[in-house]
This record gives structure tokens, sequence and C-alpha cells, in this order.
């Protein structure tokens, strides 16, 4: 690496040292920024989890409300069929008796 006689090798040596050390710096400022950048995602990211986690639970009440209501109809409606049955039931012992 010469011209005109003069060796360049000094001169690269110290264009690579000056690079390394403004890249060092460089990574330096954009940990900072990238860590403000990740905590700003993340805060972002929690919020919208908090609120999707609200929705369901919401959406998961109303289905566990209607699903009691269903239930308690059906088990109403069992009882009243089992009641009507045992009515029944008695009518024909008595039948059978008076027979």
């Amino acid at each position: 690496m010469t011209t005109n006689g003069e060796s360049k090798f000094p001169t690269l040596v110290i264009g690579l040292g000056l690079a390394a050390i403004g890249g060092l710096i460089a990574a330096l400022l954009a940990r900072k920024e990238t860590r403000e950048l990740l905590r700003e995602r993340s805060s972002e990211a929690l919020d919208y989890l908090s609120q999707q986690r609200n929705k369901l639970r919401e959406t998961s009440e109303a289905i566990v409300e209607k699903g009691k209501e269903l239930l308690s109809h059906r088990c109403g409606s069992v009882d009243a069929t089992t009641e009507a049955e045992k009515k029944v039931e008695k009518e024909e012992r008595r039948e059978t008796l008076d027979g």
C-alpha cells in the first residue's frame, strides 16, 4: 500500500480506529434508544393485553350467566316433568287398588 513512495497503512489504521470509536458511540446511543423503544412497546402490549383480558372476562361472565339461566329453566322443567310423572304413577296405583 504505497503511493508515491509513501505508505498508506498508518492512515488505514487511523481510519479503522476512528470508525470503530464512532461505531461504539453510535451503538451506545442506539442501545439507549432501543431500551426506550422496547419499554414503550412493552407498555403498549401490556395495556392491550389488559383490555383483551377484560373483554374476555366480560364475555365469559355473560356466557356463564346465560348458561345458568338455561340450566335453571331446564332443571325447573325437569322437576315439573318429574312431579307430573309422580302424580300419574299415584293415580295409576289408586286406580289399580280401587279397580
